[in-house]
């Protein structure tokens, strides 16, 4: 059946790749070279890496750029479905011998207009201190950094984790070599993932960054949303090993409450 709207941004390619080939004068051998490229990317599964991590966070910014409530930014490839569910306040599923510093994350959910929303289902995961997955590093077990809570009667949540780390993209293969031509690193700043629902309204992907991170300012994913940085404050305390001290985070977030979501089929939906 013929589709209007693939029709329509079929046409605005070639139109836009017609004025780059005029602009740049580019010649048969560079569009040989892009579909060698492109060859490659598909042969190393990269597809969904080289979409994540240069095009969603625009994406995104277009659809929500009139939208009220807590900025969304990219799901990014390490999300596993159907985690622990942890009580609230609770533990994030960790090893005994969890590397970095204690982190209790909490975090108010509220509609745009104020009002608190109890019962929100969050979804949560992260890379540990040395910036990896589980599910996606062979030595972390699974499920380790990830879980499921509910908000409380005030939509009030806490939960203990550890300070992320952050990490470099896969930069071995044809993601990494466009990284190159471009002359940019494959770092993106330590984050944690935030999948939350609420019982009536859309549902927000979104991402929380650390005051600091070196990376914040050249996140090579580009999700980044100054609305979405907050702080990691230290205090005194004996919480692990040999260590005095651990740290809070916390961040208010506003969910829109409507009837019709921003996505008639949310992007985690299968």
């Amino acid at each position: 059946m013929k589709n209007q709207k693939v029709i329509d941004i079929y046409q605005g390619l070639v139109i836009k790749f017609k004025d780059l080939i005029r602009e740049h004068e580019i010649d048969h051998d560079d569009y040989q070279e892009l579909v060698n490229w492109m060859d490659k990317l598909g042969e190393a599964g990269e597809i969904p890496l080289f979409m994540d991590v240069f095009f969603e966070t625009h994406a995104l910014q277009e659809m929500y750029k009139n939208v009220k409530g807590t900025e969304p930014t990219i799901l990014g490839p390490y999300y596993i479905e159907n985690t622990p569910v942890v009580e609230n306040p609770g533990i994030l599923p960790q090893r005994d011998d969890e590397l970095g510093d204690v982190l209790y994350f909490s975090g108010l959910v509220k509609d745009v207009d104020g009002n608190p929303l109890a019962n929100t289902k969050i979804d949560m995961w992260q890379a540990d201190a040395n910036g990896e997955y589980s599910y996606f590093a062979d030595h972390i077990p699974k499920d380790n950094l990830r879980g499921v809570f509910y908000t409380d009667e005030n939509g009030y949540f806490e939960v203990k984790t550890v300070a992320p780390g952050n990490y470099s993209i896969p930069a071995d293969g044809p993601t990494g070599n466009f990284l190159k031509w471009i002359g940019h690193h494959p770092y993106r700043p330590a984050h944690l993932h935030l999948l939350i629902q609420p019982e009536n309204g859309d549902k927000l992907v979104t991402q929380i960054y650390f005051e600091g991170d070196q990376y914040l300012e050249n996140d090579v994913a580009q999700g980044v949303r100054g609305t979405l940085i907050t702080k990691l404050e230290q205090h005194a305390g004996a919480e692990k090993g040999l260590k005095n001290y651990y740290y809070t985070a916390h961040i208010d977030f506003e969910l829109r409450l409507q009837d019709k979501p921003v996505f008639d089929k949310s992007i985690v939906d299968k």
